[in-house]
């Protein structure tokens, strides 16, 4: 089944969707705005803005109409009374998400109705977004009654998933009870914990259709927060559950909130469902190279890459799946370099002060001296041109 969120299609054979979320103040447009563009700008195909009070809710148009990528509106508590209270903000939107465990103890259903009202006036598609960090309480107590009479109980933790699950699907149902077609229902159900992510995915892949927004919360920061969204996701991912993604990392202080789609982008292109950038393969270093000139070759490359990305997109189209190879010496160089589109085999310690570049996996040119950098900058970018330019060759 496809969503369309904003022109953004969800689901189905589509490419798998890669969004993030801002943290900034949402009353404050500009910085919102700014930030906005700065993950669209990343690779951010959906942004997610938080909508909790009336400045919040306020701002948002003037925050959409400053960028161009779909913009979300994420809703706890008092989503009911924001989207219609302001019917611009409503109207702006591209999608709405919802938590189930957050709509209102007392008349959970009746608000959630409301908010499901909202969005078949103004044609949105809505996330059913489960958190068991503020999991219904409710229906979490009813089936932990339920196992408790159980003659062979379940574990916490399977009722926990179970709780999720049903949620998620409860809520679902009552959306389409209200009208929302069944095309408008997006489900996520997300943890902190990699093997928790893969058990409730997994359960809900199994009884619905609705496409799935994949991502583990709380992930954490640095390496901590990579690895383990990179572990679920991939788990999930190569079993074919998930049409659109999120890396929540934790940013250090005055961190680059962009670092979470860059995360997202190489999980999607290291399983191969994806191409965003050029890849950099290069060695790890060792005995044989204990100069760092290869590194700082590789790290110069990389950042070349991705400088140049804004503008080779719009003129070489196909130029992400390019694939690069820096090596330290000659014991894989050669032939890791023959492997790949380009690449460039520096000398290790003790080695000849020479280095071959290999194009299309045949040795091109030999470089040597103090330009070698400059040099192998020069041959990629010709060979950009060559292999992905208007007059380049149908592979």
């Amino acid at each position: 089944m496809v969503v369309d969120v904003g022109g953004v299609k969800v689901g189905g054979a589509h490419p798998i969707v890669v969004q993030s979320m801002t943290n900034t103040d949402t009353a404050a447009v500009d910085a919102t705005a700014a930030q906005v563009r700065d993950l669209h700008e990343a690779g951010s195909e959906l942004v997610r803005v938080t909508v909790n009070n009336d400045e919040a809710a306020g701002a948002v148009p003037d925050i959409v109409a400053q960028v161009a990528v779909p913009v979300i509106g994420d809703f706890h508590y008092n989503g009911h009374l924001l989207l219609t209270k302001y019917p611009r903000m409503a109207e702006a939107l591209a999608k709405y998400r919802i938590n189930p465990g957050n709509v209102g103890a007392k008349r959970r259903d009746e608000n959630f109705r409301t908010i499901i009202e909202v969005a078949l006036a103004n044609r949105k598609p809505v996330r059913i977004g489960v958190n068991w960090g503020s999991l219904d309480q409710q229906l979490l107590t009813e089936l932990m009654d339920e196992n408790a009479r159980r003659s062979d109980p379940l574990d916490a933790r399977e009722v926990t998933i179970e709780a999720m699950v049903q949620s998620a699907m409860r809520s679902a149902e009552l959306a389409e009870e209200c009208g929302l077609a069944h095309d408008r229902i997006i489900l996520s159900a997300k943890v902190s914990g990699v093997q928790d992510l893969v058990a409730v995915y997994q359960r809900l892949a199994e009884r619905s259709d609705y496409p799935l927004h994949l991502g583990l919360t709380e992930a954490g920061m640095g390496s901590k927060g990579i690895i383990a969204s990179a572990a679920a996701l991939a788990i999930l991912l190569q079993e074919g559950i998930g049409d659109t993604i999120r890396v929540s990392l934790t940013p250090r202080p005055g961190g680059d909130r962009t670092e979470e789609v860059q995360v997202a982008q190489q999980i999607l292109q290291s399983l191969g469902l994806r191409s965003f950038t050029p890849q950099v393969s290069a060695c790890p270093g060792c005995g044989r190279t204990t100069s760092t000139f290869f590194q700082e070759m590789a790290e110069d490359i990389q950042t070349y890459l991705r400088d140049r990305m804004p503008i080779w997109r719009e003129r070489y189209p196909g130029v992400e799946s390019l694939r690069v190879a820096v090596m330290g010496c000659v014991v894989n160089g050669p032939g890791e370099s023959k492997h790949a589109d380009i690449g460039i085999s520096l000398p290790g310690t003790f080695e000849e002060p020479k280095a071959p570049v290999y194009v299309d996996g045949r040795l091109k040119v030999t470089l040597r001296g103090d330009t070698i950098v400059a040099d192998f900058l020069k041959i990629l970018e010709d060979y950009v041109e060559t292999r992905f330019g208007a007059g380049a060759p149908v592979r």
